[in-house]
């Protein structure tokens, strides 16, 4: 494949954005090489501009559920934004999304809408402070809500052991009250709680972890944090801006049978353009300003476009059958990728959720977030651009979820299988 312009691009991107990207991941700093850029998208694929096309399964990191360029929510895109792209007083689209969301949503009885998933965790996390009165959040390894100041800590090594900051400009007294533990670990959790549960706010988890991968929970690991955030009085957060109207309609919550008391949302609500919400109990949601004290605003929430482009998404996703399809579609390509490396001689493991999975570099299974650090990095990098130089792209981390769309046909699934085998080839070689 050619990428002349690509790299042109990143030149001189590099002199003027930071790392030459507007977000890290798409450095490829992880895996090595340079980024291509984008020229356009058409339902499974990119085309950069050189003029290469790629089977994509990131979707702009989860968004593109019905597959780019949807006619139908282009449609609705167009038909909006002849009648302005912005107003700063409320539109009738944000009421059709709200009620579109608690609707879909049982345990979200109200609704925030905000311009990207870390404003929704960043308010979700303020509105627990500000309805407890207590100060500690607890979030897990492997988890990433966003890169606000309570989420950048690294993970403890216990139960009990204080995150300290894992970027400049976090202060240090803000890390210690974020408090980390093991995704998966029963035992920690109850330990936590029984000693500093009186203390602690919320509890915010990705219900099935998007960024370590791929980790499913273990069964009953989701209703024990219910139980334990009950009778403590913590608040419990989903954060679903990855699995929220992917993994079901009714995201993991519907899926796992389990009601948090607060829910954060992104990604599909805006069907490619820049959403955001965090939603929950009416008695909660009717704390922040205007109608109560816990403060939050956004000149540019609700957006009449980002609410229009959602709307068709979510429409789009109700048809009967929809999720059935896209877990098979994700059961396919696993099973052939698992099959192809098998067939290479190649450790290799998925892990799957409707419409998202996770592929490491090792045997399974992988429950954690130390499992997920056993995967070979460097075979993934190998993998990563032996892929991509046969018109495949996958997320250019060891550590990122993988998303399907239902515009991936059973063809593009075969070739990506057949590319595959060639990659895991080279792996195998190296």
């Amino acid at each position: 494949m050619n990428h002349d312009r690509s790299h042109a691009l990143f030149t001189r991107a590099s002199e003027l954005l930071p790392g030459g990207v507007n977000s890290p991941v798409r450095a490829f700093k992880s895996v090595g090489g340079e980024p291509f850029f984008a020229q356009r998208a058409q339902g499974p694929y990119l085309f950069d501009v050189d003029g290469n096309r790629y089977i994509d399964y990131v979707g702009s990191w989860g968004p593109m559920i019905a597959g780019h360029a949807h006619p139908q929510v282009l449609d609705a895109v167009a038909r909006t934004m002849r009648d302005g792209l912005s107003f700063g007083v409320p539109n009738p689209l944000e009421v059709t999304m709200a009620e579109a969301i608690t609707s879909i949503v049982p345990s979200c009885e109200m609704v925030r809408m905000v311009n990207s998933g870390t404003e929704a965790t960043l308010s979700a996390i303020r509105v627990a402070r500000g309805a407890t009165g207590r100060s500690r959040i607890v979030k897990f390894e492997g988890c990433y809500h966003g890169h606000g100041d309570s989420f950048l800590v690294k993970a403890g090594s216990g139960a009990l052991t204080f995150g300290l900051p894992n970027s400049p400009g976090v202060p240090k007294a803000l890390a210690d009250l974020t408090l980390t533990l093991p995704y998966n670990d029963f035992e920690a959790a109850t330990a936590l709680f029984d000693e500093v549960g009186i203390d602690i706010a919320g509890l915010i988890i990705e219900p099935i972890v998007g960024n370590a991968n791929c980790i499913l929970p273990r069964e009953g690991y989701l209703q024990h944090l219910r139980e334990l955030c009950t009778r403590h009085g913590a608040l419990l957060i989903f954060d679903e801006v990855m699995t929220g109207f992917r993994v079901a309609l009714g995201g993991a919550q519907q899926r796992y049978g389990i009601a948090p008391d607060l829910s954060t949302f992104g990604k599909i609500i805006g069907g490619g353009m820049p959403v955001g919400a965090f939603g929950g109990r009416r008695d909660l949601m009717r704390q922040v300003a205007p109608s109560g004290p816990i403060y939050q605003a956004g000149t540019l929430s609700g957006n009449p476009v980002a609410m229009a482009a959602g709307l068709a998404t979510l429409e789009l996703i109700q048809a009967q059958g929809f999720h059935d399809a896209l877990e098979a579609s994700t059961h396919a390509l696993c099973g052939g990728l698992e099959a192809a490396a098998r067939e290479a001689g190649v450790a290799f493991h998925t892990t799957r959720a409707p419409g998202m999975f996770g592929l490491y570099f090792r045997e399974g299974p992988v429950e954690s977030f130390a499992d997920a650090l056993g995967s070979d990095a460097a075979k993934f990098g190998r993998f990563f651009h032996a892929m991509l130089e046969r018109g495949v792209y996958l997320a250019p981390s060891a550590f990122e979820a993988g998303f399907m769309s239902s515009a991936h046909s059973e063809a593009d699934i075969a070739a990506t299988v057949d590319a595959a085998r060639a990659a895991f080839a080279v792996v195998a070689a190296a």
